[in-house]
């Protein structure tokens, strides 16, 4: 890995998980000399490190790889590509200078502050995982209560089981992962918990990691309270109406000595903030154009920072188109600015680019609201595709060629989700 650090850089990427090495490696394609990747842990590659399950690369490499093979190719692609990446640094802040440089502040603990110039900067973070205080679950504060990730980063990195019997709350990927994995290491999982009528994780990991092994999934279920002193003794849980309040009266008691949390995942969003960038309010991520460029010029955003993804294969997609057209900045290339705005229509959760602009091709990602099958996905006037189904935790992409917005007229693309 090329730990070193200039004075002078085309292209500064905030991350060196698979956002921010696709996009170091979109940048250096774009024909920019030097960029720099700035990784806050001591090695790059993020949260894959710890994702030890195979399932990665299915659509960019065309075979399954595990968290580690995939993020060690692009680290391997990124010192064949001469990219400078500094582990244990921070980026502190971003300033603009008059002559339109950009200035980003390193802190580390090796070097201390420095400041590195350059012409565009790529954010690439990534987000971390929402704690009990986000949904301020009841009860006492013992041990034994663990987001999915932290616990997944005990068994697989340190070689550290959370507990023996454990529970969780919330369907999502990492946690119906955590299931299988403890199950494989001899505990046992005694349920999933879900606020929502469905899951919020893929359907393959439902099947893979839940029925394969047994693993009961309760829906329209969560926990109302956490017993236990020293440690975790158990929770007590409830069904839930259709206004998610908790019938007290059919509560039970379920022992366990651990509760896994895996209800969501939140962009890492303070340098953003910091910056003054424009953010959505629905992925709490920046708001981009159609170049991936957020609301202050030369900055550019991309992967779960941006809005969280299902699929690490889509992440590279993303980030390195990110990285192409910030590379393309740091030249002074610049693309015509976006004419139309996309709006999230019927049964649209939200739409990532929010702007496009005609003559190019543009790859559009969207999440529904509620679970539909079989349905029809509708892009304005300009096309529409049947779908066999849509879930909430399924990310939808699809591609728009570029002569089909030519003849678009008016300032917004309206996109929805029907019945078919």
């Amino acid at each position: 890995m090329l730990d070193r650090l200039e004075s002078k850089y085309d292209v500064v990427v905030v991350g060196g998980g698979p956002a921010g090495l696709g996009a170091a490696l979109g940048a250096r394609e774009s024909g920019v000399g030097r960029v720099l990747v700035v990784d806050r842990e001591p090695d790059a590659g993020g949260i894959l490190l710890q994702c030890i399950h195979s399932g990665f690369g299915l659509h960019y490499f065309k075979e399954e790889l595990t968290g580690p093979e995939y993020a060690e190719r692009f680290i391997e692609k990124a010192m064949e590509h001469d990219i400078d990446i500094v582990s244990d640094s921070y980026v502190s802040g971003v300033g603009l200078d008059s002559d339109g440089t950009r200035t980003v502040r390193v802190l580390s603990s090796g070097r201390g502050l420095k400041e590195v110039t350059c012409r565009s900067v790529v954010l690439a973070m990534g987000c971390r995982e929402r704690t009990r205080g986000a949904i301020r679950i009841p009860g006492t504060r013992p041990a034994g209560v663990y987001t999915a990730g932290l616990a997944q980063k005990f068994v697989n990195m340190m070689g550290v089981l959370p507990g023996k019997r454990i529970a969780i709350l919330g369907s999502g990927d990492i946690g119906l992962i955590m299931a299988r994995r403890l199950t494989l290491e001899g505990c046992e999982v005694v349920g999933v918990f879900e606020l929502m009528p469905y899951s919020n994780g893929l359907t393959r990991n439902v099947v893979q990691c839940l029925d394969d092994f047994g693993i009961p999934l309760h829906l329209s279920t969560t926990v109302v309270e956490i017993m236990g002193n020293q440690r975790v003794e158990g929770i007590k849980v409830a069904p839930v109406d259709e206004g998610f309040r908790p019938d007290m009266s059919r509560s039970r008691t379920i022992p366990c000595d651990t509760l896994l949390l895996s209800i969501g995942l939140i962009p890492e969003n303070e340098l953003s903030c910091g910056l003054g960038i424009q953010l959505d309010p629905v992925t709490t991520g920046p708001r981009v154009s159609s170049t991936m460029e957020t609301s202050l010029p030369g900055v550019f955003a991309c992967g779960n920072v941006l809005h969280v993804h299902d699929l690490v294969d889509f992440v590279t997609e993303e980030s390195m188109r990110a990285g192409r057209y910030a590379g393309e900045y740091a030249q002074g290339i610049r693309r015509p600015h976006d004419n139309i705005t996309v709006v999230a229509g019927e049964n649209v959760r939200y739409v990532v680019p929010h702007t496009l602009s005609p003559g190019r091709d543009h790859t559009i990602f969207l999440r529904c609201k509620n679970p539909m099958q079989p349905c029809r996905l509708h892009v304005g006037d300009l096309m529409s595709k049947r779908l066999s189904f849509v879930v909430p935790a399924e990310m939808i992409m699809f591609h728009i060629k570029p002569d089909a917005l030519e003849h678009f007229h008016g300032d917004s693309l309206r996109i929805d989700i029907r019945p078919a």
